[in-house]
């Protein structure tokens, strides 16, 4: 899967850009705040999935203008598509999203169509940060693979929400525990069908990360991923979540009913599970060092891809948003070998192509190449 042409106008600070990218190697250079991570955000929205910087709708379209536009074309094993995504500051609500010229209800509807994996410097972060970090990461994996994944680890949020919020009105007095009822055998099920997905792409992603930490640190250091869950001691070989697995979280559930109603929240379930990282057998969290932290983080990115290359049959293209400039060259050098047979776009302050390599190089400034 590649990018055959761009363009993108009023996208934050981006104004009149049209390139037609080079199918393997892109790199954006150019001094801070002059739109190159601007360019990678406005690709990544065109997967469907919400700005990686948070960016709230108003700060999409650039400052003193009325609208926002984006344009990309993609080709894949089968044929070549295009996807438009337009937003008007009058009507910030009503985003005009087309696939091949179809108008979709919402941008999240282009997810599965076109696939990207972006690594930003606070990725960097992934392995050292907090467990919402991990499991967001697990989530957007595993919904790439299985797009039921996505409405249903959605649908346990709103259910969660519901549920915290009847907890304290028992707690105050304003409710019934009886109540709790008809939100647990709801949580029971999504939870349940969140868990086996989660444990079974965790399994997909120790094998890939764990070669490739391999590689990395010459052999010398060994990675194991393991996923640690609230609510079952035991998902190996579990896959019945409609009646086995849901039946013992619902249990669970009850079973800790009396504490999530003096705290007023849930303590079991998905939502506080984590993907538990070891090196040599100790947990990296507490043990790892800074340049092992981001050891993991590479690795986890690079497995991403790869088991998207295994079940999809195509390669996503690869978003690396100045993330080598924090890298020593040894591992600078072992993720570009790693993704050699991607489209590859990344911004830097370097005009530099990497040895060995080919491709085209751009420079931002003030939101227009140039």
């Amino acid at each position: 899967m590649y990018i055959t042409k761009l363009k993108i106008d009023g996208f934050k600070n981006l104004k009149g850009i049209a390139l037609a990218p080079h199918k393997r190697l892109n790199i954006f250079c150019g001094d801070n705040a002059q739109g190159k991570t601007n360019l990678i955000e406005a690709i990544w929205l065109c997967s469907g999935v919400r700005s990686f910087r948070s960016t709230k709708d108003k700060d999409m379209i650039i400052l003193g203008g009325e609208s926002m536009d984006i344009g990309l074309s993609f080709k894949d094993k089968q044929r070549e598509q295009d996807i438009r995504y337009r937003m008007t500051r009058a009507n910030l609500k009503e985003k005009l999203c087309t696939l091949n010229g179809v108008k979709l209800k919402a941008p999240s509807k282009l997810f599965g169509s076109f696939d990207c994996v972006v690594f930003t410097p606070e990725d960097l972060e992934l392995s050292k940060g907090s467990p919402e970090k991990r499991r967001q990461f697990t989530d957007l994996c595993a919904a790439q693979i299985k797009n039921s994944y996505r409405d249903v680890s959605d649908k346990y949020e709103t259910v969660l929400e519901q549920r915290n919020m009847l907890l304290k009105s028992i707690g105050y007095g304003r409710a019934s525990k009886d109540e709790l009822d008809v939100w647990d055998i709801q949580m029971s099920q999504l939870g349940a069908y969140v868990s086996m997905l989660r444990y079974s792409y965790s399994k997909k992603l120790a094998v890939y990360a764990s070669r490739l930490y391999g590689e990395i640190s010459s052999g010398k250091e060994r990675l194991e991923l393991e996923y640690s869950s609230t609510v079952f001691s035991k998902l190996e070989g579990r896959e019945d979540y409609r009646s086995d697995l849901a039946v013992e979280y619902l249990e669970v559930l009850k079973r800790s009913r009396d504490e999530d109603i003096r705290l007023g929240f849930t303590t079991k379930g998905v939502h506080r599970d984590d993907l538990v990282a070891y090196i040599n057998g100790l947990p990296a969290r507490d043990f790892a060092s800074q340049g092992q932290h981001r050891s993991i983080a590479l690795v986890l990115k690079l497995a991403q891809a790869n088991i998207l290359i295994d079940e999809t049959d195509e390669a996503p293209v690869f978003l690396l948003d100045d993330v080598l400039s924090e890298l020593d060259p040894s591992r600078q050098e072992f993720v570009l070998s790693k993704i050699d047979n991607m489209q590859v776009f990344i911004t830097c302050c370097d005009e530099n192509i990497p040895e060995n390599k080919t491709g085209k190089m751009y420079r931002i400034r003030d939101g227009r190449t140039v």
